[in-house]
């Protein structure tokens, strides 16, 4: 047999081969937003992220009120002011609502720290409950299924109602079960 034939034969054989071996590949994937919105600890997280924002909101729309009245008031009483005092309290209350402007993009950077610090030990969690549910089937794979690409998949994969009941399912207080030593990390 020449080097050509046999290199023929070889890259056929590959060609059928590579989709029965990939086929044999057991995967899943996860809406991991949907499960982190609908674990217990999420949901929690959520409503006290949620009420330092309504309070922060709160401060703010206070805060806003009383510059719109300022404002008011200025228009008010402008034609009676001299030119220079006019300009000076019009610039007190521009500078006023811009560090109004500042201190609400300040509170807007807190909350996505705040987020952040709530949610890492909840995702910390979920990736080892997948971890758990992928070794107990034999998965070779779990996708997340907004970020990995994955345009379509049969819901016969999806993870998500499993992964949502086993998290709610862990005691109270336990840490995540451990992930597999070959694991990819986050």
């Amino acid at each position: 047999m020449s080097l050509r034939s046999t290199l023929v034969a070889t890259a056929a054989a590959l060609t059928f081969a590579l989709p029965l071996a990939a086929s044999a590949q057991k995967m899943g994937y996860v809406d991991y937003q949907r499960v982190l919105l609908e674990v217990e600890d999420g949901k929690a997280a959520k409503a006290r992220l949620q009420k330092w924002l309504d309070d922060r909101q709160k401060e703010i729309d206070r805060e806003q009120e009383v510059l719109r009245k300022e404002k008011e008031l200025l228009d008010k009483q402008a034609s009676a002011m001299s030119e220079e005092t006019r300009i000076q309290k019009a610039t007190d209350l521009q500078k006023k609502v811009f560090e109004l402007a500042q201190k609400w993009d300040k509170y807007r950077a807190e909350a996505a720290t705040k987020e952040r610090q709530e949610m890492e030990p909840i995702v910390g969690k979920i990736d080892g409950v997948i971890a758990k549910i992928a070794e107990r089937d034999g998965l070779s794979f779990v996708f997340e299924r907004r970020d990995s690409g994955l345009v379509y998949a049969q819901t016969q994969y999806d993870l998500s109602n499993e992964v949502i009941r086993s998290y709610n399912a862990l005691p109270k207080g336990a840490k995540a079960p451990a992930a597999p030593k070959d694991a990819p990390k986050k």
